[in-house]
């Protein structure tokens, strides 16, 4: 998928021109396409911010219970009953927090910073995002 992306970023200037493409060409959904690519970027944008936000609510919160949390919130509805499973048995394999922390040389101090950082970055860009779909009458739902 990411090659896929630096290939519509070599051929599209802007991601209006990608969804123009595919809805001129009807393949918005089809496997493959530019603008299912820019919905699962989109979408894999919201789990992080949905995690961190989690990270950040309470400092008893573990890394597995936020990555769980964002995962049900965000990708879970979309996918089948096998990933989902998948997904839940590679959960268990996440770090602690306090591991995780370490691992990143970052304190919960430091690292809060980054994440509120990413969390409004990332925010805007999803706005942007869903934006160029409701603006083409797609749905937000898929």
């Amino acid at each position: 998928m990411v090659g896929d992306l630096l290939g519509a970023s070599k051929k599209f200037n802007t991601l209006s021109s990608v969804v123009d493409f595919d809805l001129k060409n009807k393949t918005v959904k089809s496997p493959g396409s530019h603008t299912r690519n820019l919905r699962r970027v989109r979408q894999g944008l919201d789990l992080i911010r949905e995690l961190f936000k989690n990270f950040l609510s309470t400092e008893k919160y573990s890394l597995k219970k936020a990555a769980t949390t964002a995962y049900q919130q965000v990708c879970a509805p979309y996918h089948t009953w096998a990933v989902r499973t998948a997904v839940s048995a590679g959960m268990c394999t996440l770090p602690t927090r306090d591991q995780l922390l370490l691992n990143l040389n970052e304190t919960d101090k430091s690292a809060a910073k980054e994440m509120r950082r990413y969390i409004k970055a990332s925010s805007d860009v999803i706005k942007i995002i869903d934006n160029l779909y409701i603006a083409r009458g797609i749905t937000l739902d898929w």
